[in-house]
């Protein structure tokens, strides 16, 4: 009980610093280490995914919480489908039910968040398709609050989507070739419209994008937590945002 109290008065005043100087706009996380997480606690790797899935509410209580208004999650990638066939159906059910939670949430509601998915939506079950189309539908007026979700989503595949819609607008005279620069290539993306993640953030002690928004990386800040991601921690995401705006305070000088 103590250290707990002890924790939240440390995280409490590493919150008031973090206060004091601009918070990253945007954050993107590589939530990394489910099935690890779960193997050291002789967990059925399920397990590991729904402990994962549950830390994301959390996520968004601390990016409330610093007012960070643009969040997206890189939660199921293309290689992802190399999967085993039962892990796959079981992350497919488990996003079946979250979809419909999600829609009826009145916390997303009442904080006004919009939910953008993005990837190869095509790739994923029909239900699923719709169900996504719907949330997105129900949420996209709002504008105090921006949730990107990464599913079947590859950063490669990403670039190759708008490059072939680029070409055929190209082919179509809608599009000259001269006029091409990166603001025209970057409204080609799933991401159109979105600023570029100022951090990007992954779990588990990898240090590596895994193919995650490459062309919208260029200029972010990436930070690396050995820190599987259930165990996550909000003491955790502080010292990420601090060690970021260390950095801009240090490429100011």
């Amino acid at each position: 009980m103590i250290s707990k109290r002890i924790n939240e008065l440390r995280n409490y005043k590493l919150i008031e610093e973090i206060k004091k100087e601009p918070v990253p706009r945007h954050v993107a996380v590589i939530m990394d280490g489910n099935r690890r997480f779960a193997y050291e606690h002789n967990l059925a790797p399920e397990y590991g995914h729904i402990l994962g899935k549950d830390k994301i509410k959390d996520l968004l209580e601390w990016c409330f919480e610093l007012d960070i208004p643009i969040l997206t999650l890189y939660a199921f990638s293309l290689e992802n489908f190399n999967r085993n066939k039962k892990e796959i159906e079981n992350l497919m059910n488990m996003l079946r039910e979250e979809l419909k939670k999600a829609k009826k949430d009145s916390d997303i509601h009442k904080r006004k968040i919009r939910i953008k998915v993005i990837g190869r939506l095509d790739l994923l079950p029909h239900d699923l398709q719709e169900s996504v189309k719907d949330l997105m539908k129900s949420t996209e007026k709002y504008s105090n609050y921006l949730l990107n979700i990464a599913l079947a989503y590859g950063g490669r595949e990403e670039i190759i989507q708008a490059i072939k819609r680029i070409a055929s607008d190209v082919k179509n005279n809608n599009l000259d070739i001269k006029d091409i620069s990166e603001s025209v290539v970057s409204s080609y993306l799933y991401t159109n419209g979105l600023p570029d993640p100022d951090l990007i953030l992954r779990t588990s002690g990898e240090e590596r994008v895994s193919n995650f928004l490459l062309w919208q990386l260029a200029y972010s800040e990436l930070y690396f937590s050995d820190v599987y991601w259930p165990a996550f921690e909000k003491r955790d995401f502080l010292e990420a945002v601090r060690n970021y705006q260390k950095r801009q305070r240090r490429y100011g000088q």
